[in-house]
């Protein structure tokens, strides 16, 4: 019979489910037998019951080949034999033998936490709206971020926020406060939340005190309240209304019902509404003007009563001559907002060829040629900001912002490379 027909007998039983608790003591080791993952609930608090820590309460000089401490060994080191206490103290004291299975979870927990302190704090700056926890961990492995056991999850997320800015657009969302000082003094509040850059959503006189609801960075908190402590002589009050401020997104069946580009056999379109394009890529709208979907009401007959899209409640679908088929045209989306006035176009035109003044997001758009060239994008000013919308090459309709852009360019590349095979 060949070697591989030996059964060769392990000697020594492997312990899987055990995490030792060591500490060495008058010039001897001694060792305690826990549950996994429970010694730091213990430390922590969180686990009050000592039975469901400990797999046994004697004392070991060596747990993995059962050698029980002596009691005179005991004595001597602890100055009792109560195995109990000793228990207690070696938990309290000693060091935690961690498994590399059991490293690798808390190093994995501590990565969640810290994405989650960076979706709850943050937001991007352009739209005011907060990222995914699947996109800021993919943002943290991108820049090789390791987490660091010894600081807390909130401090690793603060100093990482720096390095994930120079990658793409993050910031720390703003708080909302509500000031209240003297009125003698409320234009010296005026010039100081000038001077931090804070934005005043409104602002009243009283009869005794001026009140400010703004919007400040989180990290100017505590200078605000400094200043009110030092300058107003124990008269200003500060509250705190949001601890982070973030755009509001429609709800998840709104979103489900907005379809793009779904075609349904003799019942038309369901796309994005979008203004008409201008005759020359970078000439804006005038202002208040509402271009129509359909170039000619008049030329563009509808469907019957009870076909196409009148049946599920949207616009109706021009129709072609007489036998030929029905040509989808875009149609309102359900919860499309319109355009306010005294939002002019800045831009509209191809990604490449963005004004100067506009090359960051020039170079951050870039990708969507490289998926799938002949995107257009429109940049549109919105009071201090600029918002971007996004058009598609295949159809011409607008998308929406630059991730819904991105995933459909990705999944054309795919779908050319999948034809290509």
């Amino acid at each position: 019979m060949g070697s591989r027909g030996v059964f060769q007998p392990v000697g020594q039983k492997r312990l899987t489910n055990v995490a030792v608790v060591r500490m060495k003591k008058a010039g001897q080791r001694f060792e305690v037998a826990c549950y996994r993952n429970k010694v730091q609930d213990w430390r922590a608090g969180i686990e009050k019951d000592l039975d469901e820590v400990l797999q046994s309460t004697s004392v070991f000089h060596n747990v993995s080949k059962g050698v029980a401490a002596k009691d005179k060994d005991l004595q001597a080191a602890f100055g009792t034999t109560d195995h109990t206490a000793i228990c207690l103290e070696i938990l309290a004291r000693g060091e935690l033998q961690v498994s590399e299975e059991e490293r690798k979870m808390q190093y994995e927990h501590l990565f969640k936490d810290v994405a989650s302190v960076l979706v709850d704090k943050c937001v991007n700056p352009e739209s005011g709206r907060p990222y995914t926890l699947a996109l800021i961990e993919r943002a943290l492995r991108d820049v090789h971020f390791n987490v660091d056991p010894k600081h807390s999850a909130k401090q690793q997320a603060l100093e990482v926020l720096p390095l994930l800015q120079k990658h793409f657009p993050i910031q720390r969302a703003r708080m909302r406060l509500k000031l209240s000082v003297p009125v003698a003094q409320r234009q010296e509040m005026v010039d100081k939340l000038k001077s931090y850059d804070a934005v005043i959503e409104s602002s009243d006189i009283l009869p005794q005190a001026a009140t400010f609801v703004v919007l400040v960075d989180p990290g100017l908190f505590r200078h605000l309240n400094t200043f009110l402590q030092s300058t107003m002589n124990g008269k200003g009050r500060m509250e705190v209304v949001n601890f982070a401020v973030m755009a509001e997104g429609i709800t998840a069946d709104a979103f489900a019902s907005e379809t793009i580009h779904t075609s349904t056999s003799g019942r038309g379109y369901a796309a994005d509404a979008h203004p008409a394009v201008p005759a020359h890529p970078n000439q804006p709208y005038a202002t208040g003007q509402q271009p129509s979907v359909l170039n000619s009401t008049a030329d563009a007959p509808t469907a019957p009563a009870g076909a196409g899209a009148a049946g599920t409640g949207l616009a109706s679908v021009a129709v072609g001559p007489a036998g030929a088929a029905a040509v989808p045209t875009a149609v309102p989306r359900k919860n499309q907002v319109p355009q306010a006035e005294g939002s002019p176009v800045v831009y509209r035109g191809p990604i490449s060829q963005l004004p100067e003044e506009h090359a960051s997001r020039r170079e951050r758009f870039a990708e969507l040629d490289e998926l799938q060239p002949g995107w257009q994008v429109e940049l549109r000013s919105k009071g201090d900001s600029v918002e971007a919308a996004f058009y598609s090459p295949d159809t011409g309709t607008c998308v929406g912002a630059y991730t819904n852009a991105r995933r459909m360019a990705l999944a054309a590349k795919k779908a050319s490379a999948a034809a290509a095979q």
